[in-house]
């Protein structure tokens, strides 16, 4: 069956429905980035089309007609079937859309993650990628729950049931502000000092706290946090204000440090506080396709 050649275009149709919603062919060419002699050229070839008067102009604006009136409710109808078959269509094009479900600490999604994502791009423009950012813990859950296809965390040590990939080693620096009084300290600091001093931490699941714990539980019983923060820019900012010493990454330290708004302060014996960064997966389930070339990616840097 074909369509009669009185049957409009949904342009025009739009354009007539907004005359009505706005009650004047000016404010609806604007609606429409037009010249208002542009939309009204566009009605009056509408109504020569459908041979009926729709709009009666006037120099306060524009009315409808009782024909115009029910052509604007058929319009309409028309148009929201328009948008929800073009709705339809999208949805069709994002469900073969290839798609790559990714979760990652919060430093890695910061610091790291940008660089690797355009690098898979550069490969592979088809992929749709999602990125949640959480703490280690919570993107090891959303791996083994099969919510992530795949998680790049920091800490000491691989997450049991987990499949996955060292990634390299990240350098860890003990901070303060300039007012604190180690930043004009002369010797270097003890982990067994350090391990007794009340720090900044990040909130429990934080890979940066597990690795940092871990390290100092081994020169006596740790003190007290300081101050418990849910993300790297309240610890920067907690410790430039000379509150407490605070355990950081090189990435995140490294512009305060260039700026002068922090001091790194040197432990004794040449210690080298790091951790690793990982990629992971679901043990069975190990990364093919664009998560395999992500994880090349992150494995190169």
């Amino acid at each position: 069956m074909t369509l009669p050649p009185t049957t409009p275009d949904l342009a025009v149709l739009d354009l007539l429905v907004s005359v009505a919603d706005t009650g004047s062919l000016g404010a609806a060419a604007r609606r429409h980035g037009m010249t208002q002699p542009a939309a009204s050229m566009r009605i009056s070839a509408l109504e020569r089309r459908l041979r009926l008067r729709l709009l009666d102009r006037g120099p306060t604006g524009s009315t409808l007609t009782e024909p115009g009136r029910a052509v604007v409710d058929q319009a309409r109808a028309v148009l929201a079937a328009a948008r929800t078959f073009n709705e339809t269509v999208a949805e069709l094009h994002s469900a073969d859309t290839p798609r790559l479900r990714i979760a990652a600490s919060k430093t890695i999604a910061d610091h790291r993650m940008p660089q690797w994502l355009a690098e898979l791009r550069g490969v592979r423009p088809d992929i749709a990628v999602s990125l949640e950012v959480d703490n280690t813990a919570q993107v090891e859950a959303m791996v083994r729950a099969g919510a992530a296809d795949l998680g790049f965390v920091e800490g000491p040590h691989p997450p049991p049931g987990l499949g996955g990939r060292v990634l390299g080693a990240d350098e860890l620096l003990v901070v303060v502000g300039p007012t604190h009084p180690w930043a004009a300290r002369t010797h270097p600091v003890s982990l067994r000092e350090l391990a007794a001093t009340p720090l900044l931490w990040r909130e429990s699941g934080s890979g940066t706290r597990e690795t940092v714990q871990e390290i100092l539980g081994g020169y006596g019983p740790p003190a007290p946090p300081a101050a418990e923060l849910g993300s790297a820019v309240a610890i920067v900012a907690a410790a430039r204000s000379g509150m407490a010493p605070a355990v950081l990454s090189t990435l995140v330290a490294a512009p305060e440090l260039a700026a002068g708004a922090l001091h790194q302060v040197a432990l004794a014996d040449s210690v080298v506080l790091t951790r690793q960064f990982r990629a992971i997966w679901r043990r069975g389930h190990p990364p093919a396709d664009a998560a395999e070339i992500l994880v090349r990616c992150a494995t190169a840097r």
